[in-house]
Formats: C-alpha cells, structure tokens, sequence
C-alpha cells in the first residue's frame, strides 16, 4: 500500500474507539487529521462495508464502531483499505521481453512482494485497535 489511507483508517477508528460510541461527525474526524471532510467519509464508506463502522443520520449523528475495539485487528483494516495487492504496489513501466531479467522480473519480484504483504498482516494481526487506541490518554 503506497499510500495513506491505512494511516487515515486508523486514525479515524482510533476516534472512533476513544469516543466510547457517541457517534462523531466527519467534520470532527477530519479536524483531528486535518483532512477535508469528504475524505474521511469516503474512509467511513469503507469501513462501514467491512463491518467495523456503523453511521447514525441526522442532527446527533455520525459514525461509531460497530464492534467492540477488541475485535478489530489492524490486519483487517489494511485488507479494508488496501487497493494494490501488495504493500509495494504494481510497476506500471513493461520491461524489455528481450532481456533475461526484463522478461522473468514480474513473476520473480511478485513473490518478494507477497511475502512482505504476509508479514504486514501476521504483524498487524497481532494487535487489535483497542491495543493500539490505549496508548492514546
């Protein structure tokens, strides 16, 4: 994953956990990231469809967790958000079919990546977001 959105994710569920269930509007959110509004609910979209963030309309609205913190591991938010298939991402660049390495390197290089995407996950599924959000006071 090259970019922020796993960073943003956790942020936003870090919130979330902090604010044991009243439901937080994304303008609060977003103030905390110092992000426009409309980019943590696109985050929100997302994590709502995997489950761990549940939204209330209306004047008290906002989103919360829908599942005890406990039961969030940061792997699955990775898998969430993550939009490559590893955490380097894919080359857009063709290398030369004519040269040995040019020809073989994506297949080569894909197995490298695939091992460091499992060992992201094996890491981060080791610790749940009610782990991580305790070490904010």
């Amino acid at each position: 994953m090259n970019n922020a959105r796993f960073q943003i994710s956790v942020h936003i569920l870090t919130l979330l956990a902090k604010a044991d269930g009243k439901p937080m509007s994304s303008e609060i959110i977003a103030a905390s990231i110092n992000i426009n509004p409309v980019l943590v609910r696109k985050e929100i979209t997302i994590l709502r469809k995997a489950g761990m963030v549940q939204s209330k309309e209306g004047k008290n609205g906002g989103c919360f967790l829908a599942k005890n913190a406990q039961n969030i591991l940061l792997s699955e938010v990775y898998k969430a958000v993550r939009q490559d298939a590893t955490v380097f991402g894919k080359s857009k660049n063709t290398p030369n079919p004519a040269c040995p390495v040019g020809r073989q390197i994506n297949q080569h290089i894909e197995g490298i990546f695939q091992i460091a995407d499992d060992a992201i996950l094996e890491s981060l599924g080791k610790i749940s977001l009610a782990e991580f959000s305790n070490q904010f006071e």
